[in-house]
């Protein structure tokens, strides 16, 4: 399962959404995301933009 310091989602009405720190799952009817927070679904996805800071000793 990936991880992302930083995921981004574009929805279809063009509003976004950012998680900090989340691991995810694309799916073919959406986005799972597991955070500090909980466990979101979501459906509406247009887009997601997922960053990952890598210390320099890598």
């Amino acid at each position: 399962m990936p991880h992302a310091d930083t995921l981004d989602i574009v929805h279809h009405d063009d509003t976004r959404t950012r998680f900090k720190d989340v691991r995810y799952q694309l799916h073919r009817n959406g986005i799972r995301i597991w955070s500090a927070e909980g466990e979101h679904a979501i459906t509406d996805v247009l887009m997601t933009q997922a960053y990952r800071r890598r210390s320099a000793d890598r």
